[in-house]
């Protein structure tokens, strides 16, 4: 039986073990992703403390932070969560665990192309999420990213030091990034801008040659990167009973209980407005303060 059983291994879920080791809770951790999204972002600029760091570095330095007070973690997909009168049976592939209280901290998943033909047929074949995974594999050719966000202007940047033209294809009217991200971006002769535009077809044979846009346009590429938002991966806690809002998130209050009893959320799969590494690890301390409290009680 432990105190807390956290569900992700993200930079919120590290945050709670971290907290609920120094509470003295009996902590396990599990996740199928360790690091959770951070471990696949090029550089973080924005954690205090370090100026300039990599996702996966500062991912492995919660990871061995919390693992260096005590909490124990196991790599595993969770597939249920159920409340069984005082306790919470928590079920994976291959074992059951029991826990006084469970934290939520499953963070997100990528938002697909699905209504685009090619959107999902090419995924693996042209279609990549992840520019830091993938980008070497595109040295010297020509790709796109779909989206506007400040993820798709830092993805941009990581492609242009390896492919030979970067399109970056956005519905809006002018990119959503950070100052100093649309800085950078204004340097860089490889990478234009193209506003206003929705990707309606990918087209390709073995794999992707090219997109063709709603203004008409048709772009022969190498390869499309996604970058058009998250969903939540919130199904354990629907089926837990917790409430979610019309977005999928996790409802919580400011002290990041949810409206079950003993069930808590942190970090990107709850309705905080704004989600950043920092606001994740801050979040999942919270919540282990206020497991600590609940169970105190």
């Amino acid at each position: 039986m432990y105190d807390l059983i956290i569900i992700g291994s993200g930079v919120a879920g590290c945050g709670a073990a971290i907290y609920a080791r120094r509470f003295e809770l009996k902590t396990l951790v599990l996740g199928d992703a360790e690091g959770g999204a951070i471990a696949a972002t090029h550089l973080v600029e924005n954690y205090p403390g370090s100026r300039s760091l990599s996702g996966f570095q500062l991912a492995r330095n919660l990871i061995e932070h919390a693992k260096g007070v005590g909490a124990e973690f196991k790599n595993t997909r969770v597939k249920s969560v159920e409340k069984v009168k005082n306790k919470f049976v928590v079920e994976t592939a291959n074992e059951t665990f029991e826990a006084k209280s469970i934290i939520l901290a499953t963070g997100t998943s990528h938002r697909r192309l699905a209504d685009v033909p090619g959107g999902i047929e090419f995924e693996n074949k042209g279609v990549s999420y992840c520019a830091t995974c993938d980008a070497p594999f595109y040295n010297g050719k020509v790709v796109a990213l779909v989206g506007g966000s400040d993820s798709c202007v830092n993805e941009s940047l990581i492609l242009a030091e390896h492919a030979a033209k970067v399109w970056i294809l956005y519905r809006g009217d002018k990119l959503r990034a950070e100052p100093i991200n649309l800085r950078r971006l204004e340097g860089k002769k490889k990478i234009e801008v193209k506003t206003n535009v929705n990707v309606v077809e990918i087209f390709g044979g073995e794999k992707v040659e090219g997109v063709r846009l709603d203004n008409g346009e048709e772009l022969k590429l190498d390869g499309v990167f996604v970058q058009i938002g998250r969903i939540p991966r919130s199904t354990l806690a629907e089926k837990l009973g917790v409430a979610l809002n019309t977005k999928g998130e996790i409802k919580i209050d400011r002290y990041a209980h949810t409206n079950v009893p003993g069930v808590f959320a942190a970090g990107d799969v709850t309705d905080s407005d704004w989600k950043q590494v920092i606001t994740g690890v801050a979040e999942g301390a919270h919540a282990a303060h206020e497991v600590f409290e609940f169970l105190n009680s």
